[in-house]
C-alpha cells in the first residue's frame, strides 16, 4: 500500500527516549508518558477538534488525521527514521465503543474494530521495542462475532468459536505473538497510580524480545495496603480551584430542586422517601443500583469514572457542595492535565475530550515501566496486589487458547 502521508519531514533528537502516539485524543496518556521521561514525536487523531487541542499544546509535532492512511514506510519517512533506527515505544488506545459493555459489542465487525487491527498491524510493521494497547474492560470478554441474547440458549444453535466470550482478545493476542512479541496485560484501576478517580482500563504491554513484561508498579492502595499511601480523594485533587472561573454546563431547574436536598456523597436514595419516585420517574422501576442518578460527589473519596458529559441523568457528576456539575477545570484536574492545558471546542466538546482521556497518572506508570525495561532496571512486583475491582483480568490468570479464524 502506497503511503498517503504528506508534509515536511520532522527532525528530533533520537538519542532521547521518544514515542509515537495513535488515537491520541486530548493527550492524557501522552502527558503521563512524557512526565516519565519520554517525548512524543508523532500523534494520530481523526477528530478535528482534538487535532486542534493537540496542535495548541504540542506545536510543531506532526498530527496525522487517520490511522487507516498510515504505513510504516510513510511514518519512517516523515520522521526521518531509517530501518536501522529503533523506535522505543508506540502507544495507542483504539476506539473502545466496539468492545464496551454499554454498547452493541460488535467487536471487529464494527468499523472501529477494524481500526483496532490496523493499529496492531502498523505496530508490527514498525517493530518498536515496545508497544502499548489501551482499552476498556469489555475487550476481555468481547466476541469476534456478537450474537444477540434473544438468539441464544434453548432452541438456537450453540455458539460458534468466534462467538465465544474472549475470542476477540484471543485473535489479537495470537496475531501479536505470531510476530514474535511477548504480551502481558491486566485491568488497572487508575486510583492505584495516584489518580483521584476510580477508572479501570486494560493496559497491554507488547515486548519485541518475546518476554512478558511485569505489571505496572502501583503507587497507592485503597486502604494503605502493602505500605502504600491511600488513594487520593477529590478534595485534594481540586484544591486551589475554589476561586477560579469555572466553565460548566448546568442542571435544569427541575433536577436542581432535588440536588439542593442532597449532601456530598449522597444520591437519589438519600432523598426523602416521598420524593424518590417523583425525582426518578420511570427509572424508579428499572433494575440495577442506579447510583449515578442525582449523584453528588464526595470530597473524601476519589471521583467515579469521568464520563463525556457530567449532567446525563444516569451518570451525574455533581459538585460535592455547589449546585452544578463538575466544571471543565475540575475535569482537567481529576484527569491530571496541567492547569494551563488548552482544550479546544465548545464546552460539551471539551468535556468529551477530557472525559475520554486516559488519566495522566496511569500514563506515567506505563512510561515508567517501559523506561525501566529499556534500561534494564529492576521493577518491583507486589504479590497479591488488587489491581482492579475484578478477578481474573490478567494474562497470568486467564488461559488463552489458540483460535483459528
Amino acid at each position: 500500500m502506497k503511503s498517503r502521508l504528506t508534509g515536511a519531514e520532522h527532525s528530533f533528537d533520537k538519542s532521547k527516549p521518544y514515542f509515537l502516539s495513535f488515537f491520541s485524543g486530548a493527550l492524557g496518556l501522552d502527558v503521563g508518558i512524557e512526565r516519565a521521561g519520554f517525548h512524543g514525536v508523532l500523534y494520530c487523531e481523526n477528530d478535528p477538534t482534538a487535532q486542534k487541542t493537540i496542535r495548541a499544546n504540542r506545536p510543531g509535532v506532526p498530527v496525522l488525521p487517520d490511522v487507516l492512511d498510515c504505513t510504516a514506510e510513510g511514518i519512517r519517512k516523515l520522521l526521518s527514521l531509517s530501518r536501522r533506527d529503533e523506535i522505543p515505544l508506540i502507544v495507542g488506545g483504539p476506539p473502545c465503543q466496539a468492545f464496551s459493555t454499554a454498547g452493541k459489542r460488535q467487536s471487529f465487525s464494527d468499523p472501529r474494530g477494524n481500526v483496532f487491527l490496523k493499529y496492531i498491524d502498523l505496530c508490527l510493521e514498525l517493530k518498536p521495542r515496545y508497544f502499548i494497547v489501551e482499552n476498556v474492560r469489555g475487550l476481555l470478554s468481547a466476541a469476534l462475532q456478537h450474537r444477540p441474547q434473544e438468539l441464544r440458549g434453548r432452541g438456537h444453535p450453540k455458539l460458534k468459536q468466534s462467538e465465544m466470550p474472549g475470542s476477540a482478545l484471543k485473535l489479537v493476542l495470537n496475531k501479536i505473538r505470531a510476530a514474535g512479541y511477548g504480551v502481558s496485560y491486566n485491568l488497572y484501576n487508575a486510583a492505584n497510580f495516584g489518580v483521584p478517580q476510580i477508572r479501570e482500563r486494560i493496559i497491554m504491554v507488547c515486548s519485541r524480545d518475546g518476554s512478558e513484561a511485569p505489571f505496572l508498579e502501583p503507587t497507592h492502595s485503597e486502604s494503605e495496603e502493602h505500605g502504600l499511601p491511600v488513594w487520593r480523594d477529590l478534595q485534594s485533587a481540586l484544591k486551589g480551584l475554589e476561586n477560579c472561573a469555572h466553565e460548566h454546563v448546568n442542571f435544569p431547574e427541575k433536577r436542581l430542586k432535588y440536588y439542593r436536598l442532597l449532601n456530598g456523597g449522597e444520591n437519589w436514595r438519600d432523598l426523602p422517601a416521598h420524593l424518590q419516585k417523583e425525582a426518578m420517574g420511570k427509572s424508579f422501576f428499572s433494575g440495577g443500583g442506579k447510583t449515578g442518578f442525582y449523584r453528588r460527589l464526595s470530597w473524601n473519596d476519589p471521583a467515579p469514572t469521568l464520563v463525556t458529559h457530567p449532567a446525563m441523568p444516569a451518570t451525574d457528576l455533581c459538585h460535592p457542595k455547589e449546585d452544578r456539575p463538575l466544571s471543565v477545570q475540575e475535569y482537567l484536574r481529576i484527569q491530571q492535565f496541567p492547569d494551563d492545558w488548552i482544550v479546544c471546542g465548545k464546552t460539551t466538546e471539551k468535556y468529551r475530550q477530557i472525559g475520554n482521556a486516559v488519566p495522566a497518572g496511569l500514563g506515567h506508570a506505563v512510561g515508567s515501566l517501559v523506561l525501566k525495561l529499556l534500561s534494564g532496571e529492576q521493577i518491583k512486583q507486589i504479590d497479591g496486589f488488587k489491581y482492579s475491582r475484578y478477578r481474573n483480568t490478567s494474562h497470568a490468570q486467564t488461559s488463552v487458547a489458540q483460535l483459528e479464524v
